[in-house]
């Protein structure tokens, strides 16, 4: 019987990660670690009180804990993050139950991760539930400011309650964000040693893959509209770090209600007739579809007809691949090394 993805990589994580201790990440460009100071944090104060370290985040700048002990996510986004930097984590927002989840709405990559360490399930759904919030009594709460998991609307209801920083999450690589909430955590050296390991593993995989001759379009179809991944997106930035080279869709295709896209780096959205001029002969990989629903697709007007169709280059990057945090990351690795193994 195999050993799920997951918890395979956990264990080549773990003794990876013991094999880098005192390394430090160094930056390689986009989809590779950062080794900038963490922009989040700033210096830590006592002035008589319990210590606090100043927070510069998307919302303003805030002085939280200098060492926090009930950590609230309000970004189900963010939390497999605070997970890798084991952040003192006692409650999250969580997703309805799906298909990408487990039953109580956290992501299937850490859901077990979460169960383990007693992470509770602070409210379900993208509208925050403050009176959960307060009942869970934090001393510290995260939050995104981007996708569909903002609480930026709440900001000041939240900092009511505890100390609150926002982050966004759509234009920046997992480990720029994770470097940004160890900043902010005073976690540096945990977010370190994950990046360190991490690429220990990118560059084990690249070396064993034989990469496509074609270069390489990122994509969800949602039937109306396809949002494609950019090179600013996590996806991107983790495909160009193995050597996939991603293919530029023009924005004069982008769709005139770019409602997925709008002012975001990471996606531009195009609409189903421009599909053949938008990707020409790159071969497809999809983001967060079923099997079932990659065939459905690809079995379409336009989509049949495309080169990568008729020549079987189309990949699947996994259901968990459209939220990208260091355990997603990794089990996309593991597939992309199991489907271009050379």
């Amino acid at each position: 019987m195999r050993t799920p993805i997951r918890r395979r990589w956990a264990v080549t994580a773990a003794a990876a990660i013991t094999a880098v201790l005192g390394l430090t990440a160094c930056g390689s460009g986009s989809g590779g670690s950062t080794a900038a100071a963490p922009a989040a944090a700033g210096s830590a104060t006592t002035g008589g009180a319990a210590a606090t370290r100043s927070v510069t985040h998307e919302l303003g700048t805030t002085d939280v804990p200098a060492a926090p002990k009930r950590i609230v996510s309000v970004s189900v986004t963010l939390t497999g993050h605070l997970l890798a930097l084991e952040a003192p984590l006692i409650a999250s927002q969580a997703t309805p139950p799906g298909p990408i989840t487990d039953a109580n709405g956290f992501f299937s990559q850490w859901a077990d991760v979460a169960e383990q360490r007693g992470v509770q399930v602070a409210y379900q759904g993208f509208e925050a539930d403050i009176e959960k919030v307060i009942a869970a009594k934090p001393d510290l709460i995260i939050g995104s400011a981007s996708g569909a998991d903002s609480t930026a609307k709440v900001y000041d209801r939240l900092k009511a309650v505890a100390p609150t920083v926002l982050f966004r999450h759509d234009d920046l690589s997992w480990q720029e964000l994770m470097t940004k909430l160890g900043g902010a955590l005073g976690l540096e050296a945990n977010a370190q040693k994950v990046i360190a390991a991490y690429d220990q593993r990118v560059a084990e995989v690249k070396g064993k893959i034989k990469l496509p001759e074609q270069d390489v379009v990122l994509l969800r179809d949602n039937n109306t509209d396809i949002p494609v991944f950019t090179q600013a997106s996590a996806q991107g930035a983790l495909l160009s770090s193995l050597g996939f080279r991603l293919h530029t869709v023009d924005s004069s295709l982008a769709s005139a209600d770019n409602r997925e896209g709008g002012k975001r780096l990471d996606i531009l959205t195009i609409s189903q007739e421009n599909i053949v001029k938008g990707f020409g002969d790159s071969s497809l990989f999809f983001v967060s579809h079923t099997a079932d629903e990659i065939a459905a697709t690809t079995a379409k007007p336009l989509w049949k007809d495309l080169p990568a169709v008729g020549d079987k280059r189309v990949h699947d990057l996994g259901l968990d691949s459209f939220r990208i945090d260091y355990y997603s990351a990794s089990n996309v690795i593991d597939r992309i090394e199991q489907q271009f193994a050379g």
